[in-house]
């Protein structure tokens, strides 16, 4: 599916300026009209705020403020205009305790490096097709963390303090299903 993205603002925070200027131009190839770029976290931040884009594309390793670090302070920061805005992290880590440190950061997607332009494009079909719900704990805000629903699991309810909603039925000769 083609979409129209004339109409949208992305911000690109990426220290190494050839990956800058690629990401650029992926995002104009795509029909992106407004592109802006920052060198680092905390010039990001600016930006998001003076420009509220419609979605982030941030590196993970830059300084003084890394991507990380700029997802949980969109996600928590009181000056932030938009907490629930789209967040993709670019990386060149793959490991699975980095995927989950990002997740936990409040990362929307998690896209490495070295990337083609089908895989961006799938991260932005992702944010719009499967957007996720968002999730506020005591210690977390951002996406929900469960990509996958469990098939482990083959009970009426999933918690012990969930209310069985009245349209819920048991019959003898089917398994359990709800209306």
């Amino acid at each position: 599916m083609s979409y129209q993205f004339q109409n949208i603002t992305v911000l690109i925070v990426e220290d190494n300026q050839p990956m800058l200027d690629l990401a650029k131009a992926l995002m104009t190839a795509f029909g992106v009209k407004n592109v802006l770029g920052a060198k680092h976290g905390e010039e990001g931040f600016k930006k998001f705020c003076e420009h509220n884009p419609d979605i982030i594309i941030a590196d993970w390793m830059m300084k003084p403020m890394d991507g990380i670090t700029l997802a949980h302070r969109i996600r928590n920061d009181p000056a932030s205009p938009n907490k629930f805005v789209p967040f993709v992290l670019m990386t060149g880590f793959s490991e699975k305790r980095r995927v989950m440190q990002a997740r936990d950061a409040g990362v929307t997607e998690f896209l490495v490096k070295p990337f083609t332009a089908r895989d961006l494009y799938r991260r932005l079909y992702q944010i719009i097709e499967r957007p996720r719900q968002f999730v506020r704990s005591e210690d977390f805000f951002g996406p929900d963390r469960r990509r996958k629903g469990s098939a482990g699991y083959q009970g009426q309810l999933r918690r012990d303090t969930d209310v069985q909603p009245e349209d819920y039925y048991v019959s003898v000769d089917t398994p359990d299903k709800r209306s």
